[in-house]
């Protein structure tokens, strides 16, 4: 199993070597910067740096798209700004030479799921257009597996997505949980046979409608995640707890005990 550690986060621009030296002595190999309200990286000089800063201490970089993305919804100007965010984030992303651009695709609201899914097929097939034709970018859209019941983004749908649209993933452990009540690994492995894998994890606290908030991974969080992860798997897994940097730095040490 190769799995390459590191958290959501890289602290203030003006600090970004000391950060990422730090990352480095810690053993990550990986970060996921989150544009959560915004994409806050906007010169391509600063986005450059950052990139070879990453490159020295042998971090591969992430994105997190801004959290306010809706490709399924009633309001066509609301689809059109989510797939701008999306967007912004990717060319960000590829100045800073990231791996994959994460992003929450969807509510159902009032659209049932079969409609749901072919508005996000359609949207992502756009960007896609948009990304990969026009700009030849690299960078690859994840969408990401969803922890709530009412939120696009079960294991299947975003298995299809993938399928169907040459998108890449983010497997959120997490989220999977809560939704699901279980990590149906052999399940997981069956969906996405790719050898590579985006993923997060972190502790959930979840009800019967999925999830509820983030929580400190304990350790048989990791444990029992450690257990079922398939060992022919490159891993890129970024910590989401609510302390990122501690828990991934757990979750590492308890990875290499074993």
């Amino acid at each position: 199993m190769n799995i390459k550690f590191g958290p959501v986060g890289i602290g203030k621009l003006k600090d970004i070597e000391k950060t990422f030296k730090e990352y480095s002595e810690l053993g990550f190999r990986c970060a996921e910067i989150p544009f959560t309200y915004g994409v806050y990286i906007k010169e391509k000089e600063t986005a450059e740096k950052i990139k070879h800063l990453a490159e020295k201490y042998n971090l591969e970089l992430s994105i997190h798209a801004p959290y306010w993305i809706n490709l399924n919804s009633e309001d066509w100007e609301k689809i059109e700004a989510s797939k701008e965010r999306i967007i912004e984030s990717c060319k960000v992303g590829e100045w800073l030479g990231a791996k994959v651009v994460v992003f929450h695709a969807g509510f159902f609201s009032k659209i049932n799921r079969e409609e749901t899914y072919n508005n996000i097929k359609n949207r992502i097939n756009e960007i896609q257009e948009i990304i990969n034709n026009r700009n030849k970018w690299k960078i690859k859209l994840a969408p990401e597996t969803m922890g709530k019941i009412n939120v696009f983004g079960s294991v299947e749908e975003i298995s299809l997505l993938v399928k169907e649209t040459d998108c890449s993933f983010c497997l959120d452990f997490a989220h999977i949980l809560a939704r699901d009540k279980k990590i149906d690994m052999k399940k997981i492995e069956k969906l996405f046979p790719e050898k590579e894998w985006h993923a997060h994890y972190s502790g959930i606290e979840y009800g019967e409608k999925g999830e509820k908030r983030h929580i400190p991974t304990k350790d048989a969080y990791w444990e029992g995640l450690f257990e079922k992860l398939p060992k022919d798997k490159k891993i890129r897994l970024i910590c989401e707890a609510p302390e990122p940097v501690k828990d991934a730095i757990n979750g590492l040490q308890i990875y290499l005990s074993r």
